[in-house]
């Protein structure tokens, strides 16, 4: 399905400018998200992306409502395991709260054109070499099935071939210079380990990107749903992270959730020739399961581990 450059056009001067209110008149000072901003800016971007989700359903029909709203909640249940993952990169660096702000900032803008060149190839793909829905579907049930058996994420920045080549290309300050991704010494520019740390957050999440979009993929390949559900969910993740990040760990049982998610579409993608699930049964399966995953982690708390040490710096 094509839409038209005004439709496009539009909803990205619209996204620009909601970014431009939280980056610029909400947050020109850094300073620690306090639960209450983070709970406020979560409710806006919930609802504008219900909003949004409404619109698309009057005007453009039943199907693509239906598949806004499924390809949102998909990307929206992985975002919280995107969380959990950011949290744990924060702490390695030792990033003050009231600098992750600007660093989730930046990063998710980066991923929000990133995320754009993979739905443009994955839907070009699927247009072009049918059979490529096969890759997408294995690839889902292998991760799916992966993710079921991962019990503790740990992240290692210092693996990071990216990270690697920065390390290379500029010089980096061993501390920490407040909300500043480079500074200048001796007429030299050196980055900070906030660009670092920028940098980590930016891979990671394109990591996170070849899972989520393969997925929505197996819902629609209208490149405007697909698009629009991606970004809503993606712009909510800074908000959700301030509210959530102190009791991600409560979840312990949420990536069984995100598990059979990633594994159920997979199958759909595999047996799409032979058996139709609709859409509306994946967005039932999709609640049902991240629903469960939660209550479940709430209903049988996990025990307390004793918490290492942390906090590195870049240089």
């Amino acid at each position: 399905m094509h839409h038209s450059l005004l439709l496009w056009t539009a909803y990205v001067v619209f996204i620009l400018i909601m970014l431009g209110i939280d980056l610029w008149v909400f947050n020109r000072e850094s300073h620690k998200i306090t639960i209450r901003e983070s709970l406020t800016w979560t409710f806006i971007w919930i609802a504008l992306s219900l909003v949004f989700g409404a619109g698309v359903y009057i005007f453009m029909g039943h199907q693509q409502g239906i598949d806004y709203f499924t390809g949102y909640l998909i990307e929206k249940s992985l975002s919280m395991d995107n969380i959990f993952v950011f949290l744990l990169i924060f702490k390695y660096f030792g990033v003050l709260p009231r600098f992750q702000h600007e660093v989730l900032f930046y990063g998710i803008l980066g991923a929000l054109v990133m995320r754009f060149l993979f739905i443009i190839a994955g839907v070009a793909l699927l247009n072009h070499f049918a059979w490529t829905i096969y890759i997408f579907g294995a690839f889902l049930v292998y991760t799916g099935i992966k993710m079921a058996f991962e019990k503790d994420k740990e992240v290692h920045p210092e693996k990071n071939p990216i990270l690697r080549l920065l390390r290379r290309m500029l010089p980096i300050t061993h501390d920490f210079h407040g909300d500043r991704f480079f500074i200048k010494k001796d007429k030299k520019r050196i980055a900070t380990p906030l660009l670092v740390v920028l940098v980590v957050i930016e891979t990671s999440d394109i990591l996170f990107a070849v899972d989520s979009i393969p997925a929505i993929l197996g819902i629609t390949r209208d490149t405007f749903i697909v698009f629009s559900s991606n970004v809503f969910a993606i712009l909510g993740l800074r908000a959700l992270y301030f509210t959530l990040a102190g009791i991600m760990e409560k979840f312990h049982f949420l990536h069984y959730g995100l598990s059979g998610i990633l594994t159920f579409i997979g199958i759909k993608m595999l047996i799409e020739d032979y058996v139709h699930i609709s859409t509306e049964l994946s967005l039932i399966m999709i609640a049902f399961l991240l629903t469960i995953s939660i209550v479940a982690s709430l209903i049988f708390p996990a025990k307390q581990q004793s918490e290492e040490p942390g906090g590195h710096t870049a240089g």
